[in-house]
């Protein structure tokens, strides 16, 4: 039960051929999974399919996404490491005391190292942003998050829980925090009296080449901008195609030409 890329420690239990769970549906259990190399690109795009499911009414607490200096390290925060540096992703599903917010509620904090999680408050004093996501738990279709970054330039945070297919933006800015030159992607969760499955299905991490997205988005919900794409061709290809075409064209008819008039000749010789 090893992976090249992956450790994994705590509750977590493996089922290769359907999730990593984080955490089981029982109480006081704490899972975490970190990669063994880090993420140094300066660009790149996370998507994760995962499923938060459980057989109470009452459930809690949730699971976090990281991108940290440090890794495998257990502790309060989701099943992690308080006081760490670099970026927290929370999927917090119990509320404890935050008045006016829905939960479950999915929420950024930027760690540098010597800032605490409160979790008495749901870590609202060190929000960088988040939004509410009523429903990914038990949700319908497969759920996802796909986490955007371009240094110092973008980042976007999309989930999809409400139609197979269809992002819904948590949050974007262009004004992004700095994320530790080497960082380790990890995920932890943890339950307490209530408990619930945490399940990591599917990973996917890639660099990116395109360009950052323009404008001047805050942190918060709201509608995403379209990122633009390396695919599709500029419109110097596309006049180079119609000139290619034509060229061919063209060639081909001189040529048709020249057979015929040479044709001619040869029967008016005999």
């Amino acid at each position: 039960m090893q992976s090249r890329w992956y450790d994994f420690g705590g509750d977590t239990i493996v089922r290769t051929d359907q999730y990593i769970r984080l955490t089981s549906d029982h109480p006081s259990q704490n899972g975490w999974l970190f990669s063994r190399v880090p993420l140094t690109a300066t660009n790149w795009e996370i998507e994760v399919e995962f499923k938060i499911h459980g057989k109470n009414q009452l459930y809690g607490d949730g699971f976090a996404m990281w991108l940290t200096k440090e890794r495998g390290k257990q502790g309060p925060v989701f099943g992690s490491a308080d006081n760490y540096e670099g970026l927290g992703i929370f999927f917090d599903t119990y509320k404890n005391n935050r008045p006016g917010v829905v939960f479950p509620y999915v929420m950024a904090m930027v760690g540098d190292g010597k800032t605490s999680y409160d979790k008495d408050t749901d870590g609202k004093s060190t929000e960088f942003a988040g939004c509410s996501a009523r429903g990914i738990r038990h949700a319908s279709v497969p759920t996802k998050f796909r986490l955007t970054y371009f240094q110092d330039k973008y980042l976007k945070l999309e989930l999809q829980y409400k139609t197979e297919g269809e992002w819904t933006l948590c949050f974007e800015t262009n004004e992004p925090p700095a994320i530790p030159q080497v960082a380790y992607l990890g995920f932890s969760a943890e339950t307490g009296e209530l408990s619930d499955n945490h399940d990591i299905i599917s990973i996917n991490a890639k660099n990116l080449y395109t360009t950052q997205p323009t404008g001047k988005p805050t942190p918060g919900s709201g509608r995403g901008k379209k990122t633009a794409s390396r695919e599709g061709g500029s419109w110097t290809w596309f006049f180079f195609k119609i000139f290619f075409f034509f060229a061919v064209i063209g060639g081909g008819y001189v040529g048709y030409t020249a057979w015929r008039s040479n044709n001619n000749r040869r029967s008016h010789r005999f």
